[in-house]
């Protein structure tokens, strides 16, 4: 899926309607996802773990980290700790 960048977030509208959202909050060198939807209808396609790669892929070439707030993402870095290893930032 294919995501608009907008200030600080990803997004998927589709006329009009929020489809799927993640926001980001930066602070010098590191950003803060703090929030993650995708609607209840596109859930269980891998949308929010697109998302997230979406703003990972982002921030490797502004070269910064990211630091998990939001509770998917929480969880996700650490299912998938190999994989974002790289650009995570710790608590």
């Amino acid at each position: 899926m294919e995501f608009t960048k907008g200030e600080n977030r990803f997004y998927k509208e589709e006329d009009g309607k929020l489809l799927a959202e993640i926001t980001f909050v930066p602070n010098d060198n590191v950003v803060a996802i703090d929030h993650t939807f995708v609607d209840p209808s596109l859930r269980g396609q891998g949308i929010a773990e697109q998302l997230v790669d979406t703003v990972v892929e982002d921030m490797e070439k502004q070269g910064k980290k990211i630091k998990a707030v939001c509770p998917y993402v929480v969880e996700l870095f650490d299912r998938k700790s190999d994989k974002y290893k790289t650009i995570k930032v710790e608590a």
